[in-house]
């Protein structure tokens, strides 16, 4: 059972070692599950105990609070494993698998549609969540659809195991339905194309990676992009306009690299990275009348940003 396995769950565990911003304070319960079984056993078990519960997978794209989180963190970078149909193209993949590295294994098996992924920092159920995407190709492109474990399905106290497709996860630019319920997802299926040159792939794949790591600062912490692009506009490219690159609170800094990201430099704490989206969010409003929504999530915060 979850109380008597110290190695699936642990308490007054830093999260500062779960997210790719180093930032953030103990999470009150922390659980790292290995297999999907396990994930029904702790949801019942933040239940019994009348616990809030929530799921992060790298850590990218998410700023914890200072003062940590309370209730049940479930962490599922551990919960990894894919099977790729080098006939079909149908690729399944568990949820905390990193996205780069299947990205690379499609590319080896000669299947296409998942080169550009390859420099997102994140899992495959959090591409899922967030619609993941870059390179002008994104999650929703490929995927067919998640295996989800819904939480208290009509109103019981028992978890379920539902499976929702492609049209019911209503996507849209770095949005889908499973960012406004309680759905975890724990593995997705995606559909791409088979009979390709495994080499042209992984070229295409690597020079896809080059453009990422050379254009963004990838040798400090950060969340990748913080705020979406107001299309047809680029966030960064109005932020950079206002003279705002380099400006810091604290340790966090608007990166002098690409002005979309915002860096630790190495003695950030989250509420210096939450003021700076902040600031940049009132300058931009203020000087382009344009409202700046981020895509990075917050957990733990009383303070609000605008979304």
């Amino acid at each position: 059972m979850v109380d008597h396995d110290p190695e699936l769950l642990r308490s007054q565990v830093s999260l500062a070692d779960y997210t790719t911003w180093r930032v953030g304070g103990p999470a009150e319960w922390l659980a790292e599950p290995t297999h999907k079984d396990q994930l029904i056993e702790l949801i019942s078990w933040a239940h019994q105990h009348q616990l809030s519960w929530r799921v992060i997978g790298a850590g990218s794209n998410l700023l914890i609070s200072d003062a940590g989180l309370a209730g049940l963190t479930i962490c599922l970078r551990k919960l990894q494993g894919m099977n790729l149909n080098g006939e079909t193209g149908v690729v399944e993949a568990l949820a905390g698998e990193p996205i780069p590295t299947l990205a690379r294994r499609a590319a080896r098996a000669g299947l296409h549609g998942l080169e550009w992924a390859v420099g997102i920092p994140g899992t495959v159920g959090g591409a899922a969540v967030m619609n993941a995407g870059a390179q002008g190709g994104c999650t929703a492109e490929r995927l067919l659809s998640v295996e989800v474990i819904d939480a208290l399905p009509n109103g019981s106290e028992n978890a379920a195991i539902r499976i929702l497709n492609n049209a019911e996860l209503d996507f849209s630019y770095r949005h889908s339905r499973l960012q406004d319920c309680d759905l975890m997802v724990i593995s997705a299926r995606f559909q791409l194309e088979p009979g390709h040159d495994p080499k042209a792939l992984s070229r295409a794949t690597s020079s896809n990676l080059n453009h990422r790591t050379t254009t963004q600062p990838y040798q400090w912490p950060s969340c990748g992009s913080v705020f979406r692009n107001p299309e047809p506009l680029k966030a960064g490219q109005l932020i950079e306009a206002l003279g705002l690159k380099g400006h810091r609170i604290g340790g966090a800094e608007v990166s002098p690299v690409h002005a979309n990201f915002i860096v630790n430099n190495g003695s950030a704490s989250a509420n210096d990275i939450l003021s700076l989206i902040a600031l940049v969010q009132k300058e931009v409003e203020n000087n382009h009348g344009i409202t700046l929504h981020p895509e990075v999530k917050r957990l733990g915060f009383s303070q609000t940003i605008t979304h």
